[in-house]
């Protein structure tokens, strides 16, 4: 087989999962729901790599693909194709994607058991990553806005999931809002980009790009307004400043539903859009400006955040809000096979952080605030190492995956020189922030004094007279709480020993230590190699790193991140009262931070009340007086006289009929007579 016909494999087995659990959820007996959308991404995984063994035995310059099923429209030069593109930067998407996913869908098997909604939750779950995939195989702009329409859908489903719950919809409801907002800038910049380039193609358009098709000087504003464009919806999608507000109300959701959107899909859809129309960005420096600035303001912002939240999931939630932050600074300074090498990295640690942070919830029948955990890491010994893992290689330190990636970022932006060097200290300060705020979370969740949950569980795990086998289940504790109606996870009697939890969350474990290694910075560039045929033609792939600054990067990336190791351990578990009198010390800024900087707040104002006040105005005003009383009124008021005339006809007389019949019939008559 080719590699396209690979390509659309991958798209097929998905499609095929979420129909057979939706359509047949009813005769689906136990967890086969899941068994049999967990296979459809495995399958689409093997897909991918069929996909990877073809692309590399074609020659680098042939290695841009390009398969299509029908014409989808041709019509007023729009020439529209049912096509998929295949190439290393399509390939490298599509195997994060579902080798992520299908460790998620693994240990969804386990932690969903027992919800009353287990079938539609994993048709939604397929759908979710059909839509990803569509949209990083796109090889036209329709099929990427469709796929980027479908994974805003898919995030609602999933995000109010469980929709008994107002806060569940609510969260789900505002997460689609803004992600709208992001498909209209997405619509919007495609408009201006094919008003110039007369294609939807993207090879075409980047050919008619290279060729000049923005040439003119008149038409550089059109070029600078499309990337822009692109550039919104890539924010709303991926949840930088100003439009990140949806991401941490996106915990509503089931735990592997946060894994899912955080890791590898939906979040890192605004960066393969950047590093994939990256001819037309790099021709468009401001618009490029733009995203690196954005990128590094949402990397300081949310590692301020995550600082002073309680709720485990949403510091995790800000921690990937600022990695992304890395990501989408990365490929806007031209470091792309370093940002998506981060992109890879990252969906590794951050899916064994939500998936352990899901172990610790259940443990706690649902609760997620920090302030009522501790003391878990005899009672929890396997999440806890999980935890550890995931948290040294979010913090970067060597030599676990986050610290070749995120370091590979901020060397290639200091050597882009000149005011880039701001962006390189913010990377720099931001990783620190991330070390202290990763393990405040570890050390009050699993250090200190025990609570009752902890104190129960290490009882149930070394019980005087059962094997662990043996350990009966208590419903009154929550071990079988029905999750339809909100309880978001298993007891820690499902997640720290159900297979299919353990595999996945190891295998994950194992990627978070050694997938770093794929890529060392001026020693092995496996990424950069593999990834060149589609930035072919780039001004800015091409790196060439000082060993100066290679050492004093690495050296610095270490030390920080060690250092708010240090500090984290000093303040949560040296000293914990300290944690009380820094905050005092600094009050205005734990209140701004507490409070996230206000944005939900800002965005209150200027843009939820105004809409309203305009909606009730429209209501009482315009709908009222013009819509109901002179459209409607006026046209219902007509018909009244008309009605009233006619009804006032109908005398009964037939003599008065008789009249009219005359009256008609003799007017016609004239009318035949003076047209002849």
């Amino acid at each position: 087989m080719s590699a396209t016909t690979y390509g659309w494999l991958v798209l097929l087995f998905p499609l095929l999962g979420m129909l057979v659990t939706a359509l047949g959820f009813r005769s689906l007996p136990g967890r086969s729901a899941g068994w049999i959308a967990t296979a459809a991404i495995f399958l689409s995984f093997l897909a991918a790599l069929g996909a990877l063994i073809k692309i590399q035995g074609l020659a680098p310059e042939h290695r841009q693909v390009v398969s299509s099923l029908w014409s989808y429209a041709s019509t007023v030069g729009i020439d529209a194709q049912m096509s998929i593109l295949v190439d290393p930067l399509s390939v490298f998407m599509i195997l994060v994607v579902t080798g992520v996913s299908t460790l998620i869908h693994l240990y969804s098997i386990s932690y969903m058991e027992g919800d009353r909604g287990f079938a539609r939750y994993f048709s939604y779950l397929n759908f979710f990553v059909f839509s990803m995939l569509l949209l990083v195989l796109a090889g036209n702009f329709l099929l990427l806005i469709t796929g980027w329409a479908f994974v805003g859908a898919a995030s609602y489903l999933l995000i109010s999931f469980w929709y008994r719950r107002t806060t569940a919809t609510s969260a789900g409801i505002k997460a689609f809002v803004i992600n709208v907002v992001g498909d209209v800038g997405l619509v919007l910049g495609t408009y201006f980009i094919f008003k110039h380039t007369h294609t939807l193609d993207f090879l075409k358009t980047f050919q008619a790009t290279s060729a000049g098709a923005f040439g003119h000087a008149s038409n550089e504003g059109d070029l600078v307004a499309g990337c822009i464009l692109l550039l919104v919806g890539a924010f709303a999608k991926s949840a930088q400043i100003p439009l990140h507000t949806w991401l941490p109300d996106a915990m509503e959701g089931p735990t592997p539903v946060s894994s899912l959107i955080h890791a590898a899909t939906m979040v890192t859809a605004g960066v393969y859009l950047i590093a994939r129309m990256h001819p037309l960005f790099e021709l468009a420096p401001a618009a490029q400006d733009v995203g690196a600035v954005v990128g590094a303001a949402t990397l300081l912002i949310a590692g301020t955040i995550g600082l002073a939240q309680t709720d485990i999931k949403r510091v995790i939630a800000y921690s990937t809000m600022s990695q992304i932050g890395y990501m989408i600074m990365g490929v806007s300074v031209g470091a792309y096979a370093a940002g998506l090498f981060h992109l890879m990295t990252h969906a590794f640690f951050k899916a064994l952080l939500f998936m352990a942070a899901g172990s610790i919830i259940g443990a706690m029948a649902g609760e997620q605030s920090l302030n009522r955990m501790g003391g878990f890491r005899k009672a929890m010994p396997f999440t806890y190492g999980c935890f550890i893992v995931g948290g040294l290689a979010l913090s970067g330190v060597p030599p676990f995956s986050g610290f070749f990636s995120k370091d590979d970022i901020l060397l290639v932006t200091g050597e882009r020189g000149g005011w880039h060097w701001i962006l390189y200290v913010a990377g720099y300060v931001g990783a620190f922030l991330t070390a202290i705020y990763t393990f405040r979370m570890i050390f009050r969740a699993f250090h200190g004094e025990p609570v009752a949950e902890a104190r129960e569980l290490n009882l149930k795990s070394h019980p005087p007279h059962l094997h662990h086998a043996e350990v009966p289940r208590n419903p009154a504790n929550g071990e079988e709480e029905d999750t339809d109606v909100g309880f978001p996870g298993p007891t820690h009697a499902i997640a720290e020993r159900a297979l299919p939890m353990r595999v996945a969350m190891g295998v994950l474990a194992l990627g978070a230590v050694g997938a770093g290694l794929v890529q060392i910075p001026k020693v092995d560039f496996v990424i950069d190699d593999f990834l060149r045929p589609s930035f072919a033609g780039s001004a800015l792939y091409e790196p060439h790193t000082k060993n100066g600054l290679l050492v004093f990067g690495l050296g610095l990336g270490t030390v920080l991140a060690l250092l708010g190791i240090a500090l984290a351990h000093r303040i949560w578990v040296v000293r914990p009262g300290m944690a009380t009198s820094i905050r005092e010390r600094f009050r205005p800024a734990y209140v701004l931070f507490v409070n996230k900087w206000y944005f939900d707040e800002l965005i209150d104002m200027l843009v939820v009340k105004p809409a309203a006040a305009a909606g009730l105005f429209a209501r009482d005003t315009f709908e009222q007086l013009f819509v109901d009383e002179t459209l409607i009124g006026g046209t219902t008021g007509i018909v009244r006289a008309g009605s009233a005339a006619v009804r006032a006809a109908q005398s009964g007389f037939v003599r008065y009929y008789a009249a009219l019949l005359v009256l008609g019939v003799t007017g016609v008559g004239f009318y035949f007579l003076l047209q002849t």
